[in-house]
């Protein structure tokens, strides 16, 4: 593969950090598996506030994967998304300090002078982010404010800003536990639907029974008999009613809740967050979702970090004018819906030793075809994440002939 062998540093001339503990950090970002563009609301009036107390133009919540620094709810700057290597941010999470990071003069700090945002509008200049730990030296992202000109935050100010990215780590923990607890009412959903399932059989066997022992038996006159036997009918009968009435409003409910996706409610998703990535490349993303299954609903569960990961792997080494392709399929049953994704795209391609590695879960990294700056941990990291699962991930590539993803992942 282009740049296998080359390590970030020969790339850049300058060291990017990664926190020693990067595979771990990753792990607790994705099993909080947030979905950054329904945080805005949440965060925006905190955002505001820690603007307001640093006297600074700019605040926002940035939280880190992989490749990209996902910026949610801005206050005075209108970004969603910046690669991870361009971003002031990925320094914060390394250093870890309660105290914070800060950086009087990006203009003239060798990391960041030849940035963009510092040599053109808005031409920052002043930049503190706080870590925000979701547990021991586990840094999702950071709080940060940022200013065009030099500015002097005083230690008290400092100490406010603190308490505010403490609440923003206390609302993200909050949200975590509502979603694993409406997960939890949807899998005692299910099971109740699958009982009422299974149970419909042997009701309507104990029914059509009562109704033949009732027909034979008034020739043997068993009048008692006959009454038990009437009452176990009609009790037989009202259960099944009920059964059929929990099995057809379970069948009748193909709306998402907040918890589950639909295949095009996730190609919505997916377009929107990685689209811009592609588009800033000259890369064309295609998605393409089966109709058939299109508005049937499964639960979240990490898969928009999983594809997430394939599809910025995908636009990393595929060149300008190339496209990464999306298939998005289900194939359905009594009890489970099993997804058929795959992520193809027309980038490089890789060699069958690097394949053996990504299937291991043990690749390295290397660059992209822009001389994007490569991590080693997104494909690790979805080596797990569908391992966890019980998924398959299955890959085909030929040096300069792309590379095909596809994932065999069975949802509830």
């Amino acid at each position: 593969m282009s740049g296998e062998n080359r390590t970030d540093n020969q790339l850049s001339g300058l060291a990017f950090p990664v926190p020693e503990n990067e595979m771990e950090r990753l792990l607790a970002l994705n099993e909080l598996e947030l979905d950054y563009a329904d945080l805005d609301q949440s965060f925006a009036e905190l955002t505001k506030l820690a603007a307001k107390i640093a006297g600074t133009s700019i605040s926002m919540v940035n939280l880190i994967d992989t490749f990209t620094v996902w910026s949610v709810a801005p206050f005075g700057m209108e970004v969603s998304q910046t690669p991870r290597e361009d971003s002031v941010c990925q320094y914060t999470i390394v250093d870890q300090s309660s105290a914070g990071m800060e950086v009087m003069d990006l203009s003239v700090d060798d990391r960041f002078k030849d940035r963009a945002y510092v040599t053109q509008a808005p031409y920052l200049k002043y930049y503190f982010g706080i870590p925000l730990n979701i547990g021991d030296n586990l840094p999702i992202g950071s709080l940060c404010v940022i200013h065009d000109d030099y500015k002097d935050v005083s230690v008290e100010k400092k100490e406010m800003l603190a308490i505010v990215a403490g609440e923003i780590v206390n609302r993200i923990k909050v949200w975590h536990a509502i979603h694993k607890l409406t997960n939890r009412i949807q899998e005692c959903t299910t099971v109740k639907n699958n009982l009422a399932h299974d149970i419909r059989g042997p009701l309507g066997g104990i029914v059509g029974l009562a109704e033949i022992i009732q027909m034979q038996g008034s020739e043997n006159n068993l009048e008692e008999v006959l009454s038990y036997i009437s009452m176990i009918q009609k009790s037989g009968s009202s259960v099944l009613d009920l059964t059929d009435e929990i099995l057809s409003s379970y069948k009748a409910s193909n709306t998402p809740k907040d918890h589950e996706f639909t295949l095009a409610t996730l190609e919505d998703r997916l377009e929107a967050l990685f689209g811009p990535q592609a588009m800033y490349k000259g890369v064309r993303l295609l998605f393409k979702t089966t109709d058939q299954t299109a508005h049937r609903p499964f639960p979240k569960t990490n898969i928009l970090q999983i594809l997430g990961n394939l599809i910025s792997n995908s636009i990393k080494f595929t060149p300008e004018g190339g496209q990464v392709q999306v298939l998005l399929d289900m194939e359905l049953d009594d009890r489970q819906r099993i997804l058929h994704l795959k992520v193809k795209d027309s980038g490089v391609g890789m060699s069958h030793e690097k394949i053996e590695q990504i299937l291991k879960g043990n690749a390295a990294s290397s660059g992209g075809t822009s001389g994007e700056k490569g991590y080693g941990f997104g494909l690790n990291l979805v080596h797990q994440l569908v391992a966890k699962l019980n998924g398959r991930m299955l890959l085909k590539s030929e040096p300069g002939q792309g590379v095909e993803f596809e994932l065999i992942l069975p949802v509830a």
